[in-house]
This record gives C-alpha cells, structure tokens and sequence, in this order.
C-alpha cells in the first residue's frame, strides 16, 4: 500500500518535469549520504569529514579555510566547524601561516590518513554506479556540471537583486 501511495505522488510530481527532475536528484543524493554514513560508521567519520580528508589527501599540502570551501563548495563557517571537530578527533592538524597570523592551515595527520586509505577502498560507489555504462556516467557528469553552473549563477543573481533591494 505505501508503494501505491508513493507512485502516486511520484505521478503527481512527474507531471512537471524540472520538479521531477529536482526530486529524484534529491532522492539520489540522500541514498548516497545514507550509504556514505554507514560506510562510515566503523571510522567515526561523516561524509562531509570523508570528502575533506579525499581534499587533503589529494591537494598534498596545507590548505586553508578558504580552500577548503571553495573545493567542498560549501561556507567557510561550516568548513570551520569540520575542521574543529577533525582537530579535537585527531584527523588533521592545524598550524598558523605565520606566528601570530590569523591564517591558518591544515593538514592530515597520520590517523586521518590511516582513515582516509581504508576509506578510500570502498566500493559502494563503484558498485552503484557499476549499472551505468562509462558513456553514461559522462553524460550524467555533463549533465550535473551544468545545472550546477546555473544554479551557481541563479545564487549569485538572487544574492545580487537582495542587496539592490
């Protein structure tokens, strides 16, 4: 009875193609978070943690807030709060840029690597996307960069129009 229900508001829904199309990404997305955090559980990680530790790990050396949220394209406030929580968890390290610099950078420490490695080998998201051909995975990849391009757009234009209001 609930799948009835839930193909109905699926057809509810469909009836508008760009809503529909939202909808299943947010769904697609939630499935992938839930599976990151069960991968995750065993290492005390979150998902947002596991994708900061692929940055630092993959950049090779210290990288600062600003970096940091620019690569995770979120705010450097919730970055802030990633980072001290990685800190006090032992996963990375923070140094100033310069003594009595407000400028700070951070890098891996050795148990953030060890987590970080074993992570890494998880096949969840091969085994996943393993239905789409390569072809397929480019198109999709095609496809997303754009509708974040105009999303990206479509925030700066709002942001814009709030402050000429």
């Amino acid at each position: 009875m609930i799948t009835d229900d839930l193909s109905n508001i699926d057809k509810m829904i469909s009836v508008n193609s760009c809503f529909y199309l939202r909808v299943l990404i947010d769904r697609t997305s939630h499935m992938f978070s839930v599976v990151r955090q069960k991968e995750f559980v065993p290492y005390g990680i979150t998902p947002p943690q596991g994708f900061i530790l692929f940055i630092l790990a993959n950049i090779h050396h210290k990288v600062t807030l600003a970096e940091l949220a620019k690569h995770s394209k979120r705010e450097i406030n919730s970055i802030s709060l990633q980072m001290s929580i990685m800190e006090k968890d032992g996963l990375v390290k923070k140094t100033r840029v310069r003594p009595k610099s407000t400028l700070l950078n951070f890098e891996l420490t050795e148990k953030g690597l060890d987590i970080y490695e074993k992570i890494s080998k998880m096949e969840a998201d091969l085994t996943i996307m393993s239905i789409l051909s390569e072809e397929e995975r480019q198109i999709g990849i095609s496809l997303m960069n754009k509708i974040m391009e105009n999303a990206e757009k479509y925030i700066i234009k709002a942001i814009d129009d709030v402050e000429y209001q």
